[in-house]
């Protein structure tokens, strides 16, 4: 028991304990995810956030301590998104045939994405700062947190909308595409990368890479698109 209590000082007391703490929680979760069969309810982000939260509160940890060592995590989102252009690469025959609507489809769904949450959130009688958060929640979190900073938002509470809405997206996506009994992958694909990001985009290649493409394609489309569209739209309402 001494030698546990030691360990834990020491890890606490090190900017690597944020690091141990993600890696052990995300893979503990991620293999209940598996063991049940990828049930939506059990995303692993959804999980893990939830986990972390918790140890964290109870241990009286301060989010900036334990970010000293999840932002080696963190830094590999970039690495992860540059890596999107494989399958892309893979499926370019398809994609450049259909770039028209795929690029029809993914404005019209960014703008759809975030006129209707700001007129929920109005209606419900959320502030003006809360609005403008969460236009742009449907777009990848530092394309997003910066297009709120800089139009009247809060760039954190986009970040966890921007969370919020991918945990949503890719626990949700499979069975709505299920529900309307949509078989195709293309389609099911910009769906998912316009409105979940990048947990839909991961979610789309757990069931296959065509679809995994066609999210990273709509994903890094939006990020184009809502930093033309979004800051226009923002001061438009």
């Amino acid at each position: 028991m001494d030698a546990f209590d030691d360990i834990w000082v020491y890890l606490a007391a090190s900017p690597l304990f944020g690091l141990v703490l993600t890696l052990v929680v995300f893979q503990a979760v991620y293999s209940l995810y598996s063991r049940a069969h990828y049930n939506p309810m059990l995303n692993p982000v959804a999980m893990s956030v939830l986990v972390i939260i918790t140890v964290l509160w109870l241990s009286g940890m301060s989010y900036e301590h334990y970010f000293e060592g999840a932002q080696f995590i963190h830094f590999l989102l970039g690495p992860a998104t540059v890596a999107l252009a494989i399958p892309l690469y893979q499926h370019w025959a398809t994609l450049r045939s259909l770039w028209i609507p795929i690029l029809f489809a993914t404005s019209i769904g960014l703008i759809a994405a975030g006129l209707s949450a700001f007129w929920i959130a109005q209606w419900l009688g959320a502030s003006m700062e809360t609005l403008l958060s969460l236009v742009p929640k449907s777009v990848t979190a530092p394309v997003a947190m910066g297009i709120a900073e800089k139009n009247g938002g809060i760039a954190t509470l986009t970040a966890a909308f921007v969370v919020i809405t991918g945990v949503l997206g890719a626990m949700l996506g499979p069975w709505v595409f299920k529900l309307m009994k949509l078989k195709d992958d293309r389609v099911a694909g910009i769906a998912m990368g316009v409105t979940a990001h990048g947990l839909g985009t991961a979610k789309s290649f757990q069931i296959s890479v065509q679809m995994g493409a066609f999210s990273g394609l709509a994903m890094a489309l939006s990020a184009f698109i809502a930093a033309i569209i979004l800051p226009w739209l923002m001061a438009s309402l």
